[in-house]
């Protein structure tokens, strides 16, 4: 039996969509049809929530964003200039497949899935995160070239003195020394107002660097207010009340991803600010009984270094492109959300 593909209003539909995404096994607070509304309107694209069916099972989901420019038409998931991470393609009920089932069906519905947009919008430029998926030889075998991309994730495991244990040692005296801080230090989730600090705190790091930063706070703070309690959190360090620096968290079932801030701290304080925010993220995932702390990139080497000695995973996962858009401001944008 064929996959059939269908086109789902992220409006209209959203309770059907976000049922789905609730069984995908991989998908995350950003594949909810709320967030996916919430991208289209921030970045002036149209949103196509693409899934696929096989009789009455849904076997997969895959948002995409279509961006027009005169005549032209790209496809993207995630949006251009939405600074959003891991979107593309995500499989349903996939894991309890034999693997030659498991092969033809993500095939299969890789395979639909770009024929409608083929039909339907005939993209010049296509480019989509492949993360939630492990097999990419689908867009392959369609002509797609493929290019790594690499994230640290922090296994949640064992009590929090073990999981501090495996830090390194910089990491470990850096927190444990925090007990001897000369002053009054807290370090909480916060609340929608802390969003504004996060945001503005990493712009002004993106501005000192001369380096562009399109992230909207309208569109984080919409994010806080419309997606599910808990799927969007702000963790903060204050220091005599003081705002210091703070983490942006995206939460799904399993795991907690480092999505924005944990910038340089410009004031000089003897407190590991932002090893102190990562340490708490942490431990409360793992208190709640997640499984992971993805801390979102491995590729800048700078801030690999700091992000190794949490003695984190390296994964690898891949973006797929397809065509040559012709319109490098374009691809510049998009490039300018990693």
């Amino acid at each position: 039996m064929s996959i059939d593909i269908s086109r789902l209003d992220p409006v209209e539909d959203a309770d059907t969509w976000n049922r789905d995404v609730e069984r995908a096994a991989r998908a995350h607070p950003f594949y909810r049809a709320e967030a996916l509304s919430l991208q289209a309107d921030d970045t002036d694209t149209t949103p196509h929530l693409l899934a696929g069916h096989k009789g009455q099972e849904t076997v997969g989901l895959f948002p995409v964003f279509e961006y027009r420019k005169g005549p032209l038409t790209a496809a993207f998931s995630p949006a251009p200039y939405s600074w959003v991470s891991y979107l593309g393609p995500v499989l349903c009920n996939v894991e309890r497949l034999k693997q030659r089932k498991a092969d033809r069906r993500t095939n299969d519905f890789i395979e639909a899935t770009l024929e409608w947009l083929e039909a339907e919008l005939a993209p010049k430029y296509t480019k989509f995160d492949a993360v939630t998926i492990d097999d990419i030889r689908p867009f392959i075998w369609q002509g797609y070239q493929a290019e790594p991309e690499h994230t640290y994730v922090v296994d949640l495991e064992g009590t929090p003195e073990e999981l501090l244990g495996r830090f390194s040692s910089d990491a470990r005296r850096n927190i444990r020394k925090a007990a001897d801080f000369d002053g009054e230090y807290t370090v909480t989730e916060g609340g929608i107002d802390d969003i504004d600090r996060i945001i503005d705190q990493v712009r002004a790091r993106y501005a000192s660097q001369d380096r562009s930063f399109q992230l909207s706070t309208d569109f984080v703070r919409s994010l806080y207010e419309r997606l599910p309690e808990g799927a969007i959190r702000p963790y903060v360090c204050r220091v005599d009340g003081d705002f210091q620096g703070g983490i942006l968290v995206a939460e799904s079932d399993t795991t907690r991803y480092r999505w924005q801030g944990g910038v340089k701290v410009d004031r000089d304080l003897d407190l590991a600010v932002n090893d102190l925010l990562d340490w708490q993220v942490m431990r409360d995932g793992l208190e709640a009984g997640l499984e992971g702390y993805d801390l979102v990139g491995a590729g800048v080497p700078s801030i690999n270094r700091y992000k190794a000695k949490f003695n984190p995973r390296l994964e690898t996962h891949y973006t797929v492109t397809s065509g040559a858009f012709g319109l490098d401001l374009v691809i510049d944008r998009y490039r300018n959300r990693k």
